[in-house]
Parts: structure tokens; sequence; C-alpha cells
């Protein structure tokens, strides 16, 4: 297969739609982060979680403009992370929460994952499969 002369359209939808679900998952992350109690040093548990965050972001980020540009690598990475990020977020919308982080978390976790969902199946159809080349 010939990758095509532009990027299709599959392709920038699940770069858009991933790329509103990063900061949605993110937001879910802090809310869960925020009202778990923390067992230790809070400074530290919340620096080391801060630090965590802001390198995974940055790693699917990158991870993201690799597959814009057609890296057939980088879009089976995501796939595979957006999968377990699914799995997890979840798995978790069930877990015991004050009522109004149970909501933030619930609206942030669905949305992301839906987003996620639709990126991951938009980067598989056939127009964009035939983009992955690298």
């Amino acid at each position: 297969m010939t990758a095509p002369a532009g990027r299709p359209e599959d392709v920038d939808t699940g770069f858009w739609l991933w790329l509103v679900a990063l900061p949605l998952m993110m937001i879910g992350y802090v809310v869960d982060l925020v009202t778990v109690p923390v067992h230790g040093p809070a400074v530290l548990v919340y620096g080391v979680s801060a630090i965590f965050l802001v390198v995974v972001a940055s790693v699917a980020l990158t991870f993201l403009l690799l597959m814009r540009v057609g890296y057939r690598w980088a879009r089976t990475v995501l796939s595979g992370g957006g999968t377990a990020t699914i799995v997890y977020a979840v798995s978790n919308l069930f877990a015991d929460r004050p009522p109004a982080a149970a909501m933030a978390y619930a609206g942030t976790a669905i949305v992301g994952s839906v987003c996620i969902a639709g990126g991951v199946f938009v980067l598989h159809r056939q127009d964009a499969h035939a983009f992955f080349v690298r």
C-alpha cells in the first residue's frame, strides 16, 4: 500500500479526539489524587504524582505528534495505552469518593474514555490505515 498524498481526515479526527481526551484524563487523575487519603508525607506524594502526570502526558503528546505524521508504531502504542486507560478509568468509576469528586471524575473519565475509543477506532479505519507507512 502506498500512502495517500495528504493526511486523511480520519487521522486528523483521531488526533483531535485524543487531544481532547488528554486534559480530561489529566483532570480526572488530579481529582482522584486529591480526594484519596494520602499515606505518608503529602508533599512527597503530590510532588511525585505531579512529575508522573507531566511525564506521562508529555509522552502521550509526543506519540500523538508522531502518529500524526504517519508512524505506525506510535498508533500501535497509543491504541494499547488507550485501551489500558479506558479499562483503568472505567474500573475506577465505582471507587469511594465524595459526591462532587465522584461527579467530576465520572464526567472526565467517561468523556475522555469515549474520545479515546473514538480516536482508536478512526485511526484503524481503511483510509487512516493506508496512511501509516513509517
